[in-house]
């Protein structure tokens, strides 16, 4: 037995050499695999960005000179930004809810497997699918609007949520699950007692991070005609006018900061 103070004792633990050839070869394989990305990736034309900073210059002029010139205008915009914190919100609204139940279904200590594989596979189908393609779809359903906005994020989101919530469920603690099983509960009690309670600060941070993620994902949206401010910056995009495009660009960084401040504050309540 080594005694806890020799020199053997305060070695690392070595790999064996399975382990160190497995090593080697997933860093090879990493190796290889950014180099096979490198050309089509385009990596060899960095220097561009120096051999024609001119250009970049003269076209990032117009958006160090915003123009807030027209209060009519800049309220316009207001208004547009609010439209879409709208459609994040009852799109992440609407995912929570779907995600809940699925995210029990896609958990491997709650369902068997012949229910949870099917289920992953379809929040797999619905995390794959992208909002623009998810909101064109709708577009041509509702209407152009921010209900397609709305349809698309709740889809899209559900499928990411169900993975996180699913997570979340299968690291819960045991004791708890047993003690409601002990006490002569059902697996539904287990699950509203025992699993419940413990995700549900997990799950409300996750919800958080979401919405924040969807606020971005809903100005994308506007541009394709599902409402809100997307569709402002793409009218200007589109006429180079570059001034309004950065005016824009400000109040949509200002929307996202306060929402970032006010989920870190809730987060912290839930810790």
């Amino acid at each position: 037995m080594v005694h806890p103070s020799s020199p053997d004792a305060l070695q690392p633990p070595r790999a064996s050499l399975p382990e160190k050839l497995v090593n080697w070869g997933l860093w090879l394989g990493f190796g290889l695999l950014l180099a096979l990305s490198f050309k089509g990736a385009q990596m060899g034309d960095l220097p561009l960005l120096l051999q024609k900073w001119q250009n970049t210059r003269a076209y990032l002029n117009d958006y160090l000179h915003p123009d807030f010139s027209d209060a009519n205008t800049v309220t316009y915009y207001i208004q547009q930004m609010w439209i879409t914190i709208q459609v994040a919100i009852w799109g992440t609204l609407i995912s929570v809810g779907l995600a809940i139940p699925f995210s029990l279904l896609c958990s491997n200590n709650v369902v068997p497997a012949w229910i949870r594989f099917p289920t992953r596979r379809l929040m797999d189908l619905l995390r794959a699918v992208n909002e623009v393609v998810l909101g064109t779809a709708f577009l041509v359903a509702v209407g152009l609007g921010p209900l397609a906005g709305v349809l698309a994020l709740a889809v899209h989101n559900t499928g990411v949520l169900a993975k996180l919530f699913s997570e979340a469920v299968e690291a819960v603690d045991q004791p708890p699950i047993e003690g409601v099983r002990a006490t002569g509960g059902t697996r539904l009690h287990e699950i509203v007692w025992g699993v419940i309670p413990q995700v549900a600060p997990l799950w409300t941070s996750f919800a958080l991070y979401r919405f924040e993620s969807s606020v971005r994902s809903a100005t994308v949206l506007g541009l394709i005609g599902a409402g809100g401010i997307g569709y402002a910056l793409f009218q200007n995009i589109d006429s180079f006018n570059y001034a309004r495009v950065s005016a824009i660009a400000l109040i949509i960084v200002a929307a996202v900061v306060l929402i970032d401040l006010t989920s870190a504050a809730l987060r912290k309540r839930l810790v």
